[in-house]
């Protein structure tokens, strides 16, 4: 069943369930999403979509052809107000949708119609072998790419990371140095078997590069392990 759901369409992120995603508030038209989130009545969590936008193009007319079809609701957790209007504010990823169809008239923000996704089925012991084969590999490359900071030593020990295959999946999705089209297909995986596989590949990928050209495409602050606010 098709349910409304404000959106946020973002350039360089994409959410996945149960990562924190921190927003700094300044355009007038989310200014207002964020204002009629706070003053929602009805019980619930307070929740807006947020999309990747493809590259390559912008969000206007062509507002549905230029965003992702598959995105993750955001639940507002906290929300500091400036004085002259701003928020910053705290979400947490929570339940994927499909995106149907975008009304970008009836609101001064994006309204689309979308249906939720089902979740992760239950893990199976090949979610788990693929879990600790892609942690140990996270945490190597966590290492290579922290011993690149000026300065800095390697970690010594084995970052603290979920025993859940899906949580697993989702962090080491937000967490890497990841394209955005890499980030998608990750959030569009059908399962946390599937998403493991592809990180399985990605992270020996992104680790050989990191040991071989010594460099990140972004800098290495923005790498982060834990993303947790339950």
């Amino acid at each position: 069943m098709a349910v409304e759901l404000p959106l946020f369409p973002l350039s360089h992120t994409v959410l996945f369930p149960g990562v924190v995603l921190p927003l700094h508030v300044f355009e007038e038209r989310y200014r207002e999403l964020v204002r009629t989130l706070v003053a929602q009545e009805e019980p619930g969590p307070r929740r807006f979509g947020v999309v990747a936008i493809r590259q390559g193009w912008e969000v206007g007319a062509d507002a549905a052809q230029a965003l992702h079809g598959i995105g993750c609701a955001a639940e507002l957790r906290r929300v500091s107000r400036h004085p002259d209007g701003r928020f910053d504010i705290v979400t947490v990823g929570a339940d994927r949708f499909r995106l149907l169809t975008v009304d970008r008239t009836s609101r001064p923000y994006l309204v689309g119609q979308v249906e939720w996704l089902p979740g992760d089925p239950q893990p199976d012991p090949e979610a788990g072998a693929l879990a600790g084969a892609v942690g140990a590999l996270f945490a190597e490359y966590v290492r290579a790419a922290t011993g690149l900071r000026p300065g800095a030593a390697p970690p010594g020990g084995r970052p603290e990371l979920p025993a859940d295959p899906g949580e697993l999946s989702h962090l080491v999705a937000s967490a890497a140095v990841l394209t955005l089209e890499d980030r998608q297909a990750l959030l569009e995986a059908p399962s946390a078997s599937a998403r493991l596989r592809a990180e399985l590949r990605l992270l020996k990928r992104e680790t050989t590069m990191v040991r071989r050209l010594r460099a990140l495409p972004v800098p290495i602050g923005e790498l982060q392990v834990t993303q947790s606010l339950s």
